[in-house]
């Protein structure tokens, strides 16, 4: 039996052409996370203009110069898209004059891609500085497509 009989082949295909095209997520977009904090007691949000850059299935992710809630605290992400399914990684390294006196908190994202690919919503999961795992909520709505320099520039300020 060849693979065109058993299906895998035509699985195959209609994987790669349900998944995304090199491209299809470039841009700018807003990321915004929930964290508690235990030493606060509250609940905060962290906001960043990132820019999206694809290739094939792999997004990575850098946060625009100044476009943190959270001044000086830039984020990246390291992500593999597969159909409607974003999974990897996050690191943000927190402002060294902000309250976490610049700590490098780290961890895993999965986020399911809404159908017309303008909103990414799932959850994340990383460690908490009192030996504790922590989780929350995470999306990314895209803002702009273009990553030309001048739409950069427009996105490089704190988001609002």
């Amino acid at each position: 039996m060849d693979a065109g009989q058993s299906g895998v082949t035509s699985a195959a295909v209609g994987a790669q052409s349900a998944g995304q095209a090199d491209g299809e997520y470039s841009g700018v977009w807003l990321s915004r996370y929930e964290f508690y904090s235990s030493s606060r007691g509250d609940t905060y949000e962290g906001k960043h203009y990132v820019v999206i850059v694809q290739h094939g299935n792999r997004l990575t992710a850098q946060s625009l110069p100044g476009a943190s809630s959270n001044p000086d605290s830039p984020l990246s992400l390291d992500l593999t898209v597969d159909r409607n399914v974003v999974t990897g990684s996050w690191v943000e390294v927190t402002a060294a004059d902000g309250y976490y006196n610049g700590a490098r908190y780290h961890g895993a994202l999965q986020l399911l891609v809404e159908p017309k690919g303008r909103r990414m919503a799932g959850k994340w999961v990383g460690f908490g500085k009192d030996f504790d795992v922590n989780t929350g909520p995470w999306e990314l709505r895209l803002v702009d497509k273009s990553t030309t320099k001048a739409i950069l520039k427009r996105y490089s300020r704190a988001p609002e």
